[in-house]
């Protein structure tokens, strides 16, 4: 982060923290009036998901998935040979509840989905046709606008379409997007120049270069995501689907053999035994759960205002092994604070706090700022102004000079960087103090920053002391860290600074490496380096210097408030731009590879459950033997196969809240994980069953007739 950015964002806490003129559109932040409830059983959600679960009963839309496609020829089938048979109840009965499997399969999906486009609606009620007002002085509306057009935004104007501040400094209000109502700070010539069309200026002017045409702004990119229209299928969610597929081929081939052995035995199985058979044996559960899994995982990043390019990187941030984290404003708060004023031989702590203060006055970074306020807690010196000192010369900080200073009294006094301050005493013929250098290299090597302050009079020119600025580590990173290695993750830090201070922080912070003085070549090279090993590699950034890093990392996840060629670089945006969001979407990314896991363990589990069900009791009569494995002691063969149907419709509808909402993610090893779903969900799909379909076959046969 620059040091004008850091001092354009610190000056937002003057800023009013109030919404837009367009407020009263609803956003999509967790906590705006626009959310879309988090649970299944939302009413409202429930009623407007019927209609496309009713819609996606269309062949086309059955057939891309292969279990439930099954579950749907099943139901046709039925329902057919029913009409020929309209005093048959139980083929009746059984094409009824094939029927509501197929629906509860298409409402679980219609149901995630319905979330992801109600936030979409959000957004297009976000957009404006906003006039755009050419640098050239000609207006044309937003839509008309090229890539490459320079425009320019005052005061109250709309952003017209996605692109790069080249000119000025301005506070944006972008709650129509990431539902926050406080105000960013846009700027050129950093990585927080990019903006977003439909976005509004509350302040300033600033000249914008399109980059993006018409149609393809992320506004449209966004709501496109979440709608789902353009989530493809994960390599995950494909093999899941293969092994499905192959599972079913092979219960409808046993299925198919059944009735030669069933009249060699004496008995005869109708097409509506075999079909009630075949959809209880086939793993239903998963079938009709997975499409809902995945579009749920991406959901919830989408409720922590991420937004995730494809359902690929979602998976990727679960299996992810190697977490590449930027130093300044991830792992530290970004601002180095003032936190000791450390004196030479010969001069006392107030004199050194004194021309501290005084050379901080014309530096408004927030380095200068804590200066200032450093020196007016700890040695009382009341905080002065510029204007208060009559004649007086101010020298303002740049990142030319990297210095800040005074000329007043006969007196000339400097603050900044050592080499800076080193250079500016030398040139006046003075000598620097032989503790100054050690003093210097202590505070580095504590993770610290060393700002030299200098002073000319009648004494000489001499250097007073050094101020020690400390990167400040946030609150509770090392516990985070702590998880992510119990997770299995090893956490490695990037920054610009020299290696002793990088270390120090990595070890205050608690990461397992870092990576010092940090160039764009060496972050490439150290993600190809984690990746020849077979590990996957997540990493933040924003600037046009990461997007090279951010577009070879496994998991690339942009902030907002960066350039436009990091967006397009990564394959995740954070709204918010809060880069320790990298470590939600690791977990988020986790507790959806282990729904998948666990509910497909559920749902196998299950299937072996039925078998006691169904297969003993429909041939016991015929085979003695068998009613030994009859241990649900069902009241008939008819209200056996009618009860593992019915149940096989419920459990699919009893799920759904938890395929949306996720199994809960416990930060532990891979064995633990594997007996914990084993025990949870393989039991729990085993037990299940029994006990559900020895209470729906007690209800059926207090029926006449079914009994």
């Amino acid at each position: 982060m620059t040091t004008s950015t850091q001092n354009h964002e610190n000056s937002m806490s003057t800023v009013p923290r109030t919404r837009a003129p367009h407020s009263d559109v609803p956003t999509g932040h967790p906590s705006g009036p626009g959310r879309v409830g988090a649970g299944f059983f939302d009413a409202r959600q429930l009623v407007r998901s019927l209609p496309d679960a009713s819609r996606k009963l269309d062949p086309r839309v059955m057939v891309k998935s292969p279990v439930m496609f099954v579950v749907w020829t099943s139901a046709v089938l039925t329902t057919a040979f029913s009409l020929t048979r309209p005093g048959d109840w139980f083929g009746w009965a059984i094409s009824f509840w094939l029927w509501l499997t197929v629906f509860f399969a298409n409402l679980a999906e219609a149901v995630a989905e319905g979330r992801g486009k109600a936030q979409a609606d959000t957004l297009r009620r976000a957009k404006t046709d906003a006039v755009a007002h050419r640098i050239d002085g000609t207006e044309v509306p937003g839509t008309e606008l090229r890539v490459g057009d320079l425009v320019v935004c005052e005061a109250g104007d709309v952003i017209p379409g996605d692109g790069d501040v080249v000119e000025g400094v301005a506070s944006v209000d972008e709650s129509a997007i990431t539902g926050e109502s406080a105000p960013v700070i846009r700027e050129s010539g950093g990585d927080r120049s990019a903006v977003t069309g439909g976005t509004r200026v509350l302040s300033d002017r600033i000249v914008i270069k399109i980059t993006t045409r018409p149609g393809e702004t992320f506004i449209d990119r966004m709501i496109g995501l979440v709608e789902g229209a353009a989530r493809q299928k994960t390599p995950n969610e494909i093999a899941l689907n293969i092994l499905l597929a192959s599972l079913t081929i092979v219960f409808l081939l046993a299925c198919a053999t059944l009735p030669p052995f069933a009249a060699y035995a004496g008995t005869h199985l109708t097409m509506v035994v075999l079909v009630a058979l075949l959809v209880c044996l086939i793993p239903t559960t998963i079938g009709a759960l997975l499409s809902a899994i995945g579009i749920a995982g991406m959901d919830r990043l989408v409720q922590r205002n991420v937004l995730a390019m494809s359902g690929r990187a979602v998976e990727a941030a679960g299996d992810v092994s190697t977490l590449l984290l930027d130093k300044t404003g991830t792992i530290t708060l970004g601002n180095r604070r003032a936190a000791e004023f450390v004196p030479v031989r010969g001069t006392t702590a107030a004199e050194l706090a004194d021309a501290a203060q005084l050379s901080s006055l014309a530096d408004e970074t927030p380095e200068g700022r804590s200066v200032v306020v450093l020196a007016k807690e700890k040695y009382g010196l009341r905080e002065r102004h510029q204007g208060e000192l009559a004649g007086a010369e101010w020298i303002a900080f740049t990142a030319q000079t990297r210095m800040s200073g005074v000329d007043v009294d006969g007196r000339g006094i400097r603050k900044g960087a050592a080499g800076s301050v080193i250079a500016w005493v030398k040139e006046r013929g003075g000598q620097i103090a032989e503790d100054a250098d050690r003093i210097g290299e202590e505070i580095a090597a504590a993770g610290g920053t060393p700002l030299l302050v200098a002073v000319e009079d009648q004494g000489g020119v001499r250097v007073l002391g050094v101020i020690h600025l400390k990167d400040v580590v946030k609150a509770g990173m090392r516990g985070r860290f702590d998880e992510l290695r119990r997770m299995g993750i090893r956490t490695v830090m990037i920054t610009g600074d020299n290696p002793l201070t990088a270390r120090a922080i990595a070890d205050e912070a608690g990461v397992d490496d870092f990576l010092a003085e940090a160039t764009p070549e060496d972050k490439m090279a150290l993600i190809r380096r984690e990746q020849s090993g077979g590990k996957l590699v997540a990493m933040t950034g924003d600037g046009t210097n990461d997007a090279p890093a951010l577009a070879q990392a496994d998991v690339g996840v942009a902030m907002n408030t960066g350039t436009s060629a990091a967006k397009e670089a990564g394959n995740m945006v954070d709204l918010d731009s809060d880069p320790t969001k990298l470590i939600e979407i690791v977990e988020i990314g986790k507790q959806l590879l282990i729904t998948r896991g666990a509910l497909t363990t559920f749902s196998i589990a299950n299937d072996v459950a039925k078998y006691f069900a169904i297969i003993p009791a429909m041939f016991a009569a015929v085979h003695p033997g068998l009613d030994s494995l009859n241990v649900m002691r069902l009241s008939s063969p008819s209200s056996a196969i009618l009860s593992a149907v019915v149940f096989n419709a419920l459990v699919i509808i009893a799920l759904v809240p938890l395929a949306l909402r996720g199994v809960r993610y416990r930060p532990t090893s891979a064995d633990r994980m594997l007996r914990r779903n084993l025990v949870v969900y393989g039991l729990g799909g085993l037990v299940a069953p029994f006990i559900g379909i020895k209470l729906i076959d007690l209800l059926l046969s207090l029926i006449p007739g079914i009994g």
